[in-house]
């Protein structure tokens, strides 16, 4: 098994419940690194929410490169320059609100540098606010949006007993346009129908001459399962859902357990 290149998910893999990278997973990154292993991180996050986390763990330097909003825009850690983009066109964005007023459930648009806020059912403000840190909220009227409106990501961020049991309600259609992903107990996620990490795993293969079959992923989330599924060795971590295990070659210790630091020393490493 040569790996040449190891995807890594964020929250729940390579953060620790306290969402900080341990000590030793920094260390592990780094020996992969100067043997020459690209380290990609791989989130449903954008670039700027996700920045003190690269530098952290070293992931700056000229070449490196991340996977944004679940593989949806691939762009280099150091210059913020996108690589490849996918994103949802004005009509979409309007039918997937639509949907949400329908379920009495808060939705934001999400492009690069904004996050949207459409009205919201009455009493119900987005939850997203307490998740997104990173960028900033501005209210936006859907009678007024403008024609050239494109967003990389749609979210509906509620209370997880009540999202679950409108999620049920979501007519198969819309699973049909678009790839529908939980990411978080809260948060569900919405994104074009040719996104996920594992197409993202595709577009890195193109972009830097790595086939997939030489790559590691590691994850522990639904929308991590495409990646895990696609990549040459696919990891899930201990605390992943069952979904994601059962897709796995290999499970790995906890994130509070360096879990991803294990998996690079045990297989990545000679």
């Amino acid at each position: 098994m040569s790996i040449k290149l190891v995807a890594i998910d964020l929250d729940g893999t390579l953060l620790n419940s306290n969402h900080e990278v341990s000590f030793e997973n920094k260390e592990a990154i780094r020996k992969a690194k100067e043997q020459g292993v690209k380290v990609v991180l791989v989130t449903g996050r954008p670039l700027k929410a996700m920045l003190h986390i690269l530098e952290a763990c070293n992931l700056t330097d000229a070449g490196d490169i991340a996977l944004t909003y679940n593989g949806g825009l691939v762009q280099w850690t150091q210059s913020g320059e996108t690589l490849n983009q996918i994103v949802f066109q004005k009509d979409e964005s309007i039918d997937i609100y639509k949907l949400s007023q329908d379920l009495g459930l808060p939705c934001n648009f999400i492009d690069l540098n904004t996050v949207y806020e459409p009205p919201y059912p009455k009493g119900k403000p987005s939850r997203y606010p307490e998740v997104m840190h990173a960028l900033p909220f501005e209210p936006i009227d859907m009678t007024d949006l403008p024609e050239e409106f494109p967003i990389n990501k749609i979210v509906y961020c509620w209370d997880q007993e009540e999202l679950d049991e409108k999620i049920k309600e979501i007519p198969n259609i819309y699973r049909e346009r678009y790839n529908l992903i939980k990411s978080r107990p809260n948060l569900l996620e919405f994104m074009p129908k040719s996104i996920d990490k594992g197409k993202g795993l595709e577009l890195l293969s193109e972009i830097l001459d790595i086939s997939v079959d030489d790559m590691m992923a590691i994850g522990d989330q639904e929308n991590d399962l495409a990646m895990v599924q696609r990549a040459g060795t696919g990891v899930a971590m201990e605390n992943a859902v069952p979904i994601v295990k059962d897709a796995a070659q290999i499970i790995t210790k906890t994130n509070d357990a360096h879990g991803v630091a294990y998996a690079i020393e045990k297989y990545v490493l000679n």
